[in-house]
């Protein structure tokens, strides 16, 4: 059975990510990206269906203390079991990858002697297939298919009901390595890493990209763990960054709100923009600026709302029925259908992440304006129609207010972009009217009087915690006293236990199309932190934002959602959108909220380049040029 979610800490090489318990145990990984099927799948299920731990001999029954951490400003993880007889650590991490992916795993003797076991039951294609294994001194072989594992070692390896299973003792000074790596089985096993090496090779590059952090107000400490945690969640070939490394952990304990999150959502592109750069990680923002141009490119009529790591389109959702399920959350599903759904409000956030990164280098292609023509060209009719809405739900379409802000903020930010790089062509004044027309009918209908707030969509009497993004998107000030009175309602009516739900729910699926409750939305709790702070109320923000952080596991890890019955993380982990809204909350807290907006921010008038699509170089050669705008007033660099 797997482990609470809270108990679980991730590793990975910017390809994919390892889930390691609390017990020692990998419970899942796929290999070799992100979207490929896993081969330790026992977070989904039981023992059978994958897994590998490394812990004291005896069961839990002989720790007496346990205790982990991650090496300061590094992905390089390090677990201490204390035992009757001694003190053992197992440090883990997966190095950057050359060619193939390898999990490192180092026994260290710290006191005493211990027993120790190592158990590994593999099964590729998400805990279906049993490999075909073969040993050999200090190798082992696990094939099935396209795949296969090499596992290197010194221990005495034997089978044992169909896992490979190690007892060994360790002393103190001694250690004794693990070198895990996949590759395809038609070719000969990779030769063995020098363990020790590679993990002083891991944890130097995590230290150096942690240390170029910009940020150094208060909370430091969880801002820097976020960005850390947001770069183990991104494709490094492409600059996708995935929303999570998991699928179908549920969204309430047994439930059926279960989805895949191993994919790039568009929704998420202009919060993760910002937060990023806020963090002085600009060409991780960059990277992913490019990912969405390149993702999104073609006819904008078949714009997706998520798309693979590397840009795919084709998601299909299906349920593996051999896995039981996350605690009995069934079913478990691989893809995601929502993939094919019509929301509005992409088109919005790929607008306002292109405009922020165009500010940001102070120059505009050409090339990604002419894609963003397309796009408010299909709007000045798409915006009225009714859509899917931001949740994914699986109900009727609806005229969502949220989606509408969100047509608004395409248009805007166009308009805005003429504004500033006049050298653009576009039609100012039809798109000036068309902002215009897009915002007087969602304060006409998208604002109830009875209930002083906007509501979820036109005409209904509930609410949605979405419509927190109006004053955050600048759709209104955040004076206004609709503002504050939907701010009020939101926390009024959606605040579960102290922490922000994203709509009621209804046993019926009446709402959303689907059955059964789900826990509070942590984005949307920090969205609420922003909120608060904006309408002058910074002492409650402040406090709902210490709320926030004492949700985080002990390594300052969060899932998507938090149980406030059952006092437990849920959701996929770990979540790049609650990390990213943490983010820019203390940054918004601390006022470290420098992002480029004029043109007297940057050291030369705001240019068009005539770059293609996904060029990094050219933007980023003209950035180096001069000190970035989001850096003055700060003596990091």
């Amino acid at each position: 059975m797997a482990q609470r979610i809270e108990d679980y800490a991730v590793i990975g090489d910017l390809h994919t990510a390892a889930i390691v318990g609390l017990d020692g145990s990998i419970d899942w990984l796929c290999l070799p990206h992100f979207d490929s099927p896993s081969c330790f799948t026992r977070l989904l299920g039981d023992e059978e269906h994958g897994f590998w731990r490394i812990h004291p001999a005896g069961g839990p029954e002989t720790v007496k203390a346990c205790r982990r951490k991650y090496r300061d400003g590094s992905l390089v993880l390090e677990t201490e079991f204390d035992t009757p007889e001694g003190t053992v650590r197992i440090t883990d991490c997966m190095p950057m990858r050359d060619s193939h992916p390898h999990v490192v795993r180092l026994v260290e003797g710290i006191k005493g002697r211990v027993e120790m076991r190592m158990e590994m039951a593999l099964r590729f294609d998400y805990g279906e297939v049993v490999p075909w294994v073969t040993a050999s001194e200090g190798l082992l072989r696990l094939r099935a298919g396209p795949d296969a594992v090499a596992l290197w070692h010194h221990v005495d390896l034997v089978g044992e009901g169909m896992r490979s299973v190690a007892d060994f003792t360790v002393h103190e000074g001694q250690v004794v390595p693990f070198t895990f790596v996949w590759y395809p089985s038609h070719e000969d096993p990779p030769p063995p890493l020098d363990a020790t090496y590679a993990i002083s090779l891991t944890d130097a590059y995590w230290k150096e990209w942690s240390s170029q952090c910009t940020y150094d107000g208060e909370w430091r400490d969880a801002v820097v763990r976020s960005l850390i945690t947001l770069k183990a969640l991104t494709y490094e070939p492409t600059g996708g960054i995935v929303a999570a490394a998991t699928t179908s952990l549920p969204e309430a304990l047994g439930g059926s709100r279960n989805w895949d999150y191993r994919y790039c959502w568009l929704r998420d592109a202009t919060l993760t923009l910002e937060s990023l750069m806020r963090g002085g990680y600009f060409e991780e923002a960059m990277s992913w600026r490019d990912w969405l141009l390149r993702a999104v490119a073609g006819d904008v009529t078949q714009l997706q709302i998520m798309y693979g790591p590397a840009g795919e389109r084709r998601l299909e959702e299906w349920e593996a029925s051999w896995l039981p399920g996350y605690e009995g959350s069934a079913p478990v599903r691989i893809g995601n259908a929502a993939s094919g759904q019509y929301q509005l409000d992409v088109y919005g956030e790929v607008m306002s992440a292109l405009y922020a990164s165009a500010h940001a280098e102070g120059v505009h292609s050409k090339a990604a304006w002419a894609l963003q023509v397309e796009l408010v060209k299909f709007l000045e009719k798409g915006w009225a129609e009714p859509d899917d809405g931001i949740w994914e739900v699986r109900g009727p379409r609806r005229h969502f207010t949220h989606s509408k802000v969100m047509a608004w903020v395409a248009v805007d930010r166009a308009v805005r972009t003429l504004e500033e790089w006049p050298e653009l062509e576009g039609p100012l004044d039809e798109w000036r009217a068309l902002r215009d027309q897009i915002h007087s009918e969602v304060c006409e209908k998208g604002y109830n009087e009875s209930v002083g707030a906007f509501t979820q969509y036109y005409g209904c009497d509930q609410l949605d915690a979405s419509v927190l993004m109006i004053p955050l998107v600048g759709f209104l000030p955040p004076s206004d006293p609709r503002v504050v009175s939907t701010v009020e309602a939101v926390e009024r009516e959606l605040v579960d236990n102290g922490f922000v739900l994203r709509y009621r729910t209804a046993d019926d699926g009446s709402v959303d199309g689907l059955t059964g409750r789900e826990g509070a939305f942590l984005a949307c709790s920090f969205w609420l932190v922003d909120c608060l702070h904006m309408i002058g109320r910074g002492d409650d923000a402040k406090a709902l934002f210490e709320r926030l952080l004492s949700l985080r596991n002990d390594l300052g890890l969060l899932s998507e959602e938090y149980d406030a019955v059952a006092g437990r993380l849920v959701g996929n982990f770990p979540q790049a959108f609650s990390h990213v809204s943490l983010v820019n909350s203390a940054c918004r807290l601390t006022g470290h909220d420098a992002l480029a907006t004029s043109a007297d921010q940057v050291a030369d008038e705001p240019k068009v380049v005539d770059f293609t699509l996904g060029s990094v170089p050219a933007a980023y050669a003209i950035k180096k040029r001069r000190r970035s705008p989001l850096h003055r007033g700060s003596s990091r660099h």
